[in-house]
């Protein structure tokens, strides 16, 4: 695999790569789709959700959870996840620039 040179890019830059591999997979795409849904749930809730096995559903939720997309807290001796508004906040924003961006342009490009 080659070097991603990330020191090469903004700060902004890199978080937005981190969350867009996050949203990368149509699992992790289904969890929070299912998460907004319900608003929030318990890990087992999700497992009946998908079809995969719980160690991967666990890994799909460590993976958003890393990336600052979800948060889980422990209630008893599951955890309740539900979304970071920070994390989704950051995504909005870059997709409100690029709206606005086409909004200006108005197939005003090649």
């Amino acid at each position: 695999m080659g070097i991603t040179k990330t020191e090469h890019f903004t700060e902004q830059q890199n978080e937005l790569s981190v969350l867009a591999k996050a949203i990368g997979h149509p699992a992790r795409i289904a969890i929070i789709q299912h998460l907004i849904k319900v608003n929030s749930c318990v890990c087992g809730d999700i497992v009946n959700e998908l079809p995969l096995a719980q160690p991967t559903v666990s890994q799909h939720l460590k993976e958003l959870k890393n990336a600052g997309l979800i948060k889980g807290n422990f209630e008893g001796n599951a955890i309740c996840y539900c979304l970071n508004e920070e994390g989704f906040g950051k995504i909005k924003v870059f997709f409100e620039s690029i709206n606005t961006y086409l909004e200006n342009q108005k197939n005003q490009c090649c």
